[in-house]
């Protein structure tokens, strides 16, 4: 369903078994990651009123997300650590050259935003299925469902706005890319990394 080219390797679970609290702290910093994500999107595509309408839904959501996990973090008596670099991310957004039309910008965009959420999806369902922790586990397969709906939503916004085969064809190339990223990753504990 989310068409991702290469799976997460299920020994990333291991890796995160060992690391919750660092995985709980990456994962807030994801969720804050994506409501800033929406604000940029109102703030630089205000002409976008359907657009503008849902992204001030998904910063609501996403908000609440971060604030989930940073209770769990507290609710087992620890405290929210520092952000680290995102790798997944930093080489995913090289992808498409800069600049174009503004509607080729909001596209690319979009399409990133896209395959951050399905990757997330894939990672949260791995995490739902394989964690040990039964609380976490649950927590991850609750999340699952939004993550995807996200993902659905912006690959859909970006057919919307742009032209749809060459949307489609820049989607494609985009999740060849992220493969390769995906296979040179999954050796931290981080959601994308």
């Amino acid at each position: 369903m989310l068409g991702l080219k290469l799976p997460t390797d299920p020994r990333w679970v291991n890796i995160v078994e060992k690391n919750i609290e660092d995985i709980l702290t990456d994962h807030a910093f994801c969720e804050q990651k994506a409501t800033s994500t929406a604000i940029s999107l109102i703030v630089s595509f205000p002409e976008y009123t359907e657009l503008v309408q849902e992204m001030v839904a998904l910063v609501k959501e996403e908000i609440s997300h971060f604030k989930m996990v940073h209770d769990i973090i507290i609710k087992r008596g620890w405290t929210l650590g520092r952000d680290r670099r995102d790798d997944y991310v930093l080489q995913l957004v090289t992808f498409f050259p800069k600049g174009g039309s503004r509607t080729t910008q909001l596209v690319h965009r979009l399409l990133y935003a896209a395959l951050i959420e399905a990757r997330s999806c894939e990672r949260f369902r791995l995490l739902s299925e394989e964690l040990q922790d039964k609380e976490l586990a649950a927590f991850y397969r609750n999340l699952m469902v939004s993550e995807a709906n996200h993902y659905t939503m912006f690959l859909g916004f970006a057919r919307q706005y742009g032209e749809k085969k060459e949307v489609d064809a820049k989607w494609q190339q985009l999740l060849e890319y992220e493969s390769k990223i995906i296979a040179e990753l999954g050796k931290s504990e981080a959601i994308h990394g």
